[in-house]
């Protein structure tokens, strides 16, 4: 199910995986800094990713276990015959919303405290985000492809947290790139070259 993209495949992460393959192939023809992008995109995902997960809540979808938390989400009777009998569950899209936001603002000090640079800004969104998705993943109750008792995004996200984690271990030092980019030349605008010094007297009047 993980392939089937036209089913959905493996949502967020596939998406994030898609946009990021289409990026290299436009910053790889222009001869931008992949990493440098990277990393200023890092903290936008992670709140576009809190912002999405508000739908989840119209659709009243991807909630976890039966809870009697006192902020639990009610359900409709349509949309909770995983549990017969239960009304309220736990809100695991509000507990990712949340992270998501959590996770911007970490990547984002951290950046401008320690100046990270060279794509471990990123790679600290991925660590920080994997982890947050393992927790909730445990929560949830919904359908999802599973192997040994896990699911699909719990061996997704432990990859990923691993790669990050040995990203971060590796470029440990690096300081931020400097981006210089080429000055740019007004359409239909030439540079003239300074005029040459003129070698003649000046006339007495």
């Amino acid at each position: 199910a993980a392939l089937y993209i036209w089913k959905g495949g493996l949502g967020i992460p596939g998406g994030i995986a898609g946009g990021f393959l289409a990026a290299y192939v436009i910053l790889r023809r222009r001869g931008l800094s992949k990493s440098a992008f990277a990393d200023s995109v890092a903290p936008g995902i992670a709140v576009a990713q809190a912002i999405g997960r508000l739908g989840n809540w119209f659709n009243q979808e991807l909630f976890g276990r039966p809870t009697t938390l006192p902020w639990g989400l009610r359900i409709d009777p349509d949309n909770r015959d995983a549990v017969a009998g239960a009304m309220a569950y736990q809100p695991t899209f509000l507990y990712e919303l949340l992270w998501n936001l959590g996770v911007a603002l970490l990547v984002t000090v951290a950046d401008r405290r320690y100046r990270l640079g060279g794509g471990r800004v990123f790679a600290l969104y991925l660590a920080a985000y994997a982890v947050g998705r393992i927790w909730i993943e445990a929560l949830r109750i919904d359908d999802a492809t599973m192997f040994f008792g896990l699911r699909l995004n719990d061996y997704v996200m432990g990859v990923v947290l691993i790669g990050a984690l040995v990203f971060l271990r590796m470029r440990r030092g690096v300081g931020r790139e400097i981006v210089v980019e080429p000055a740019a030349v007004d359409a239909g605008e030439r540079p003239h070259p300074d005029p040459e010094p003129s070698t003649s007297p000046e006339r007495q009047s």
